[in-house]
């Protein structure tokens, strides 16, 4: 699905958060997350708003999807009512499409208030994808994978920036101490200061 022009394609992180909400179920929707600030239903609805965020962010379509910030009172909070599986996998993919055009990875763009080069905002959005997808898993009791490629971006983008201090306030923990030869997922895991053994609480 890519070619020469684009350097990552999302597809696959996409993918991997749509083959995963069959298996959530509404008795999870209070249950804990890796992520400390989200529950279940938090999660999928950051999920349902990241989507159209950095869909928007590809296409340069700003406004407030792109200019508030997830937390800002007048953002919106998307709503589980009805179908949200359907909605979440139509947004998936067009988020995946959106990033497979080659214009959306030339000039800046924006997203949740931050502007970014696109080429980097890119990255961010995959590595939001790969991220949740895992604590999605995880909290739902689900398997997960990922390729090398995701995972391996995932490691670039959050290598960056590791000191404690830097990253007060971006949503990410110290990154948690894990063996080199670690797979490349738990490595990725580990680097966003999630703890790649995080287990889900059992159902009361």
């Amino acid at each position: 699905m890519t070619d020469s022009s684009i350097p990552l394609d999302l597809g696959p992180a996409a993918g991997g958060v749509a083959g995963l909400l069959d298996g959530v179920r509404e008795e999870r929707f209070a249950a804990r997350t890796p992520c400390p600030d989200y529950r279940v239903d938090d999660l999928l609805r950051h999920l349902l708003g990241l989507t159209l965020a950095f869909r928007a962010a590809a296409r340069k379509q700003f406004g407030p999807l792109t200019d508030l910030s997830p937390t800002d009172p007048a953002q919106p909070a998307p709503s589980l009512d009805g179908d949200w599986r359907g909605r979440l996998r139509r947004q998936l993919d067009e988020l995946a499409a959106a990033w497979r055009e080659p214009a959306a990875w030339r000039g800046e763009t924006r997203a949740g208030g931050v502007s970014l080069p696109a080429e980097v905002m890119g990255r961010v959005a995959l590595n939001e994808l790969l991220l949740h997808g895992w604590d999605l898993a995880r909290a739902t009791g689900q398997p997960y994978e990922a390729d090398d490629a995701t995972a391996a971006t995932s490691i670039a983008l959050l290598s960056q920036e590791t000191d404690p201090a830097a990253r007060e306030g971006t949503g990410f923990a110290p990154p948690v101490p894990i063996a080199d030869d670690a797979p490349p997922l738990a490595r990725a895991v580990a680097l966003s200061g999630r703890q790649p053994d995080w287990a889900p609480e059992p159902l009361a």
